[in-house]
Order: structure tokens, then sequence, then C-alpha cells
């Protein structure tokens, strides 16, 4: 069965084959950037903030360090190489490969036209996006 793709024709096989061979080399290229970005976080903490996290744990305990930072702040952050933000932006990378594997495996089931488990499949998606959503940043 052949299914119109832009202005261009398509087998199904095709289909199937560009989605089973793509999936794996998006993970991977996900995986890769984030180790990337958590590498460069270990590099600049080790460099320029060696004792950011026991500043940050005796702030903690004396009070100093309560609240919530907004993505605004933390990419900001980010910009300005803050290891903590730039580890906890790989850590973000990080969590689009689980998200990505189901997204795709949704997809897919959607194309066999197999609902059980495309419902289930869209159960643990919105859980998992829910879950990075409520999530707190930093």
């Amino acid at each position: 069965m052949a299914r119109i793709v832009g202005d261009l024709r398509m087998p199904k096989q095709d289909e199937d084959r560009i989605l089973r061979e793509w999936t794996p080399i998006l993970l991977r290229s996900i995986l890769i950037a984030s180790m990337s970005t958590l590498i460069v976080g270990l590099v600049l903490t080790y460099t320029f903030a060696p004792d950011y996290y026991v500043d940050r744990y005796h702030a903690v305990e004396q009070g100093h360090l309560i609240g919530k930072e907004t993505f605004g702040l933390f990419f900001e952050r980010v910009r300005k190489g803050n290891p903590h933000a730039v580890l906890t932006l790989g850590l973000f990378e990080l969590t689009l490969v689980p998200l990505a594997r189901v997204a795709f495996c949704f997809i897919l089931f959607i194309k066999e036209r197999d609902y059980t488990y495309v419902g289930l499949t869209a159960y643990v998606l919105a859980g998992l996006i829910v879950g990075v959503l409520v999530g707190s940043v930093g």
C-alpha cells in the first residue's frame, strides 16, 4: 500500500524502514549531545567551581537557599556557563531519550493500527511529559 508524502508516493515498507532506522540514530544523537553537555558541566565544575556543591549544601543548611528557579533564570545561568545549570541541562537532554523512544513507539503503533498499544503508549508518554513539566528546575 502506497502513501502520499508531499508529491511523492512512498511505499509502506520504506516508511517503516525509515522509522526503524532513524529512531536509533536520533536516540543516539540525543544521548551523545546529553553526554557532551554533562562532560562540559563536569569540566566547568572542576575548573571554575570545585566547591560549588559544598557551598550550596551549607547555604541550604543555613536556610539561605530556598525557592524554585524559573526557566528564564535557568537558561540565563546556562548561557553564562554556570556549572550546576549546565549539568542540569545535560540531565534534561538525557530525559529526552526515553521520551523520544516512547514517542516513536507511539507513532509506530498508530501506523500499525494497534490501538491497545496506542492507548498504553499514550498513557506512558503522557506520564513522562507530565513528570518532566511538573518537576522542578535545578
